[in-house]
């Protein structure tokens, strides 16, 4: 089996990358951060447009008409971005939910016990009564708190999980990306700092998480299998989460300020890694078939 991207699918890809650079760009980012949780509607009808939530749809039904290979590359184009939204649950209920495809109505669900942008959505999948707000890490994912946790997920739930994955690993892309950057400008004792030896290992590190999780990411979207979804997950969530952290170290004190984006990844990183099949419930999935 051949499982290089073709032609069409690097050219969706550059196509939904260079999508998202037009419609969020790092001055939309900021404002985001800077709006207090409140959610662009604006941008939510032009993903719909673009048919950001109808792809996997039947182009009968008014969809593109692709699979979850596919769906899988936007994710990952959507993690790089950072973009804000429950863009997740939305993409899956485009099927089921009156005006979701089009990106009129903003869906969310209540997954492990976690509602993201709960007060913003017009539907919630899922058991979400008595949820309380919760004080969010990251400033562009406001969080509810539920008082119900769902079963091991399945169908649609494991779908969620795959995309969640996928948006794990596009930041993980993008961390590594920005921390290669940064070193071969930085300059310390006189060189830059992708010369001397510990940037390049830390360098090196992110590049291998990254791969191997995209790699079990898109193999996971081949096959469909449950476990093979969960192992997917436990990688991606490793990825995104380990290399934001390294992406700080190599950016030294400046990749603590606020005005840098790096924290934005890491943070961004813990949420997914909470919002569906955390940790400890995916090592149970891949145990129990071990």
């Amino acid at each position: 089996m051949d499982f290089r991207l073709t032609e069409d699918q690097r050219a969706l890809r550059k196509g939904v990358r260079e999508l998202l650079a037009r419609l969020f760009d790092r001055e939309a980012l900021r404002a985001a951060v800077d709006s207090g949780g409140r959610l662009d509607r604006g941008l939510w009808r032009e993903l719909g447009t673009a048919g950001f939530f109808a792809l996997r749809l039947p182009e009968d039904e008014g969809g593109v008409g692709l699979g979850l290979p596919e769906a899988v590359l936007l994710f990952e184009e959507a993690g790089r971005a950072l973009v804000p939204g429950p863009l997740v649950a939305t993409h899956v209920a485009a099927g089921s939910v009156l005006g979701a495809a089009e990106g009129d109505v903003v869906v969310t669900d209540a997954s492990e016990g976690l509602v993201p942008w709960l007060d913003e959505a017009d539907v919630v999948l899922g058991d979400a009564e008595g949820a309380v707000p919760m004080r969010s890490v990251d400033p562009l994912t406001p969080l509810h708190k539920a008082t119900t946790v769902e079963g091991l997920p399945e169908g649609d739930g494991l779908v969620a999980v795959l995309l969640t994955a996928a948006e794990q690993v596009g930041s993980a892309e993008r961390t590594t990306e920005m921390a290669v950057s940064y070193a071969r400008e930085r300059e310390q004792f006189g060189q830059v700092i992708g010369g001397f030896q510990a940037v390049k290992h830390l360098c090196a590190g992110m590049l291998v998480r990254a791969e191997l999780a995209r790699v079990a990411v898109r193999a996971a979207a081949v096959t469909g299998d449950p476990v093979e979804i969960a192992g997917a997950k436990l990688l991606a969530d490793e990825a995104a989460t380990g290399n934001a952290r390294d992406c700080l170290q190599v950016y030294g004190g400046m990749g603590f300020t606020w005005e840098a984006d790096v924290h934005l990844h890491l943070k961004r990183a813990w949420v997914r890694a909470e919002l569906r099949l955390p940790a400890a419930r995916a090592e149970e999935v891949v145990a129990a078939r071990l």
